[in-house]
């Protein structure tokens, strides 16, 4: 890390301004610029500056750019870490800086609700949808407590919730995790997984747009992954499996979460399922053929689509990887 370059970086008022900002939550470029109230080229130019020395993260979903503090699982730099400590201090010790920091968090306020209202828009524009897939399986509330109870014999560490939708799993299993990487296709899913995480501490939480076949993570990153109603709409079930299991550490756990198989020939018009659900044979089949050992299923009748919990435990020998390189 160039220590010239955050000495250069720390030198203007307004770049320290943003530092406090992302230590508070991920933001938009747009969002930066209306809290700072300044022009999007002008606040483009602090953010390369802060991006180049180090102290802040950029991220593209679509048209979007999004900053963030850095951080990850493997620990921040020890001179990021001694720069937020640094502000920290000098908002406690500087009457005026602290002051333009506090009406910046208030200007907050306002993002927090406009992506909040953006969240319900998109409920209310499905609601009639989900209610009536709600309708077929078991409550939510009896799912999320057997998945948990599934997950308790082993901590979390690091998390990556594939598909994470409206970000319910992240939110849920957050406190227990070190870390979380909520990822999903939709920027619009992940717009509304945003409004219901923004209350999470952002060295916590990281958003990420990818798709389930090819996830933009390093080989052993995470100790436990999630698919929670996600396989279903895999064209190829045996090829996210396989990604999944290059992505998760030796001993690391995978958690799906899934429809047995069933008959509802309507739900791939109305719903885009591409898959009926799985039988437990086929899904222990393509867990093993991934490089995991399979757990015996939960199973949660109550409904007509029965919701079934696979765990399976990350095998040493790296066949995933094997399999991946065969396909190349």
């Amino acid at each position: 890390m160039d220590v010239d370059a955050i000495f250069r970086a720390l030198a203007d008022p307004t770049r320290l301004r943003i530092l406090r900002l992302l230590g508070a939550m991920e933001l938009a470029v747009g969002e930066l610029a209306q809290v700072l109230e300044q022009s999007q080229p002008r606040v483009s130019r602090h953010i390369g500056i802060l991006c180049d020395a180090g102290l802040a993260e950029r991220r593209r979903e679509g048209s979007w750019v999004f900053l963030r503090a850095p951080g990850g699982s493997d620990g921040g730099s020890p001179l990021v870490d001694a720069v937020k400590r640094l502000l920290a201090i000098a908002e406690r010790e500087d009457a005026d800086f602290a002051a333009k920091c506090e009406e910046d968090r208030r200007k907050l306020i306002a993002i927090r609700s406009s992506r909040e209202q953006t969240a319900q828009g998109y409920f209310a524009r499905h609601a009639e949808d989900w209610d009536e897939l709600r309708r077929l399986h078991s409550p939510d509330r009896l799912v999320e407590e057997a998945l948990t109870e599934a997950l308790n014999d082993a901590p979390l560490g690091d998390v990556l919730d594939i598909g994470t939708g409206t970000g319910r799993m992240a939110e849920l299993f957050a406190p227990k995790a070190e870390r979380i990487v909520a990822l999903d296709k939709s920027l619009e899913m992940l717009r509304i997984a945003r409004a219901k995480l923004q209350h999470l501490p952002t060295e916590s939480v990281e958003l990420v747009q990818g798709d389930f076949s090819e996830l933009p993570f390093d080989a052993h990153r995470f100790d436990t992954v999630l698919l929670h109603q996600v396989l279903h709409f895999a064209q190829d079930p045996a090829e996210a499996l396989a990604e999944a299991a290059r992505v998760t550490r030796p001993g690391g756990r995978i958690a799906i979460v899934d429809f047995a198989a069933h008959g509802r020939e309507e739900l791939r018009e109305r719903h885009a399922h591409a898959r009926l659900g799985f039988s437990d044979r086929q899904l222990r089949q393509m867990l093993r053929d991934a490089g995991f050992s399979a757990r015996q299923p939960i199973e949660l009748a109550g409904g007509e689509l029965v919701v079934m919990i696979w765990i399976g435990q990350r095998r040493e020998t790296d066949i995933a990887e094997t399999r991946k390189e065969a396909r190349a």
